[in-house]
């Protein structure tokens, strides 16, 4: 379990260094996800199933993860409040850009069968 999560972890930070090295505007943990997702692909195999275990436990508990998250919302509640319209626009917004994205995108992949 410890090698699999120190994998991650060097996952993370590589995709870290990558994001802060090469100023990229995607965050470094998704491109460590996209580096980890690679060498998996590279591997040709089946993941680890210490990796697997691990992240099964991880994803287990990925709830307690959003706490902090919710706690910055109560923090910020006024500020929420004060700009609730351009807020709400822009969640309307993005749901409906990724709702067609995701359609044009499933269209295109379907038409190919």
């Amino acid at each position: 379990m410890i090698g699999a999560l120190a994998t991650l972890l060097a996952c993370q930070l590589a995709g870290e260094v990558l994001a802060r090295a090469l100023h990229l505007p995607v965050p470094g943990p998704v491109i460590g996800m996209a580096l980890l997702f690679a060498g998996l692909l590279l591997r040709g195999r089946e993941a680890p199933p210490a990796l697997e275990a691990t992240s099964d436990a991880l994803l287990g508990n990925l709830g307690l993860l959003f706490v902090p998250a919710g706690v910055g919302v109560m923090l910020y509640l006024p500020l929420l409040a004060r700009d609730w319209a351009p807020l709400s626009l822009g969640v309307v917004a993005g749901t409906l850009a990724a709702i067609a994205a995701t359609g044009r995108l499933a269209q295109w992949l379907l038409r190919g069968r």
